[in-house]
């Protein structure tokens, strides 16, 4: 449990990789993330849990098979478990991420963007 204000600020200015969230909370069986976002990311989803994406900076599309959601600064959107979806941005964007714990960045598909698990910024 983090027991200390968390600057998102300060904890995402200490990286400068793309696609590989780091955990700077929990909370229960929940991990805060933040992640650095540009470009395309994979078509995934995740069966087990929904995926919340709150924009800190920036505006991300995510695509849906259906349509295309845009979340800009100040905006949330979560992606409903089992939802097939494909983060995308055009310029870097600065985002928070709620999951359980253990929840892979590319869910069911794997691949090269699969991100190791990262509590560095605990």
């Amino acid at each position: 449990m983090t027991e200390h204000v968390v600057d998102l600020a300060d904890r995402l200015a200490s990286f400068s990789d793309l696609w590989s969230p780091k955990v700077v909370a929990r909370m229960n069986d929940y991990e805060i993330k933040v992640v650095k976002i540009q470009g395309d990311f994979t078509w995934h989803s995740h069966p087990d849990t929904d995926e919340l994406f709150l924009v800190v900076d920036g505006e991300l599309t995510i695509q849906l098979r259906d349509r295309d959601v845009t979340v800009g600064a100040g905006q949330l959107y979560v992606v409903p478990r089992g939802v097939e979806h494909c983060p995308r941005a055009d310029g870097e964007v600065h985002a928070l991420l709620i999951e359980p714990r253990g929840v892979v960045n590319t869910g069911d598909a794997g691949g090269p963007l699969t991100a190791p698990h990262d509590e560095s910024l605990l």
